[in-house]
This record gives structure tokens, sequence and C-alpha cells, in this order.
């Protein structure tokens, strides 16, 4: 049973940190592209930060670029997401996701990943 497991989610008051990771069990992703995606009401889910498959590149959303850094470890099989300089509107469910394929770069689309962990609240107070 593949899974993928996100922790690190919570309450943060503006300007605070948050680490979220993302385990991955039941296969290796070591190959596949990353990605931490968001999800808050009345918006579709966007794309926050992607990875490649080795952590050499990736992407960030205009909206966090300088404050969230992505990264991995392939020996963990974990995903990692540090979160800097929170504000309200980062307030979201933050959800990590595999590649269906291994792509040599990141992957930015919805539909490019079909494995999806559980969900994280992440919420910044103002």
């Amino acid at each position: 049973h593949v899974q993928l497991v996100e922790l690190g989610g919570g309450l943060e008051q503006a300007g605070g940190p948050l680490r979220l990771s993302c385990a991955a069990f039941g296969r290796t992703f070591s190959s596949y592209p990353m990605s931490w995606f968001r999800h808050s009401p009345g918006k579709e889910r966007e794309v926050v930060a992607a990875i490649n498959w080795n952590g050499g590149i990736a992407y960030y959303a205009d909206s966090v670029k300088g404050r969230f850094t992505i990264s991995r470890d392939n020996d963990k099989n974990t995903v990692y997401l540090q979160m800097n300089s929170l504000k309200p509107e980062d307030t979201a469910i933050y959800y990590c996701a595999a590649a269906s394929r291994p792509w040599d770069t990141f992957r930015t689309l919805t539909s490019e990943y079909n494995t999806w962990g559980q969900g994280t609240q992440v919420t910044v107070s103002s």
C-alpha cells in the first residue's frame, strides 16, 4: 500500500516559520519529481513548489518565492517544505504529491501527479 504522509502543519503567527515533511511508504519515489500543492476555500488547488528527482532543480510559485524552500532526501524517501515569513494568505491545506512518471525535471500540473498525501492544515494568524 503506497502512502504519502505529511507532517508539520499547524497554527503559526504571521512572520513565523513552519516546516512540512512528506514521507513515502510502500515504494520509493527517488526517481520521480515531487511537489507541494495547497488548497484554500474558494480557490483552485495550486502548486506551491516542485522539485526534480535529485533535488537539483526547483520551481516556486511567485507568491512564495524567496520565502519557501523545497528539498528532498532520497535516502529517507522524504520531501520537505520550509516555510518562512508566513503570511495569512498562506493559510491552506498543504498536500505533497509524487509524479506519475520519472520525468527528469520538475512538474507543476495536478494532472501530472497520481499519488497524493492526505493533506496537512496550515493556519497563519495575523
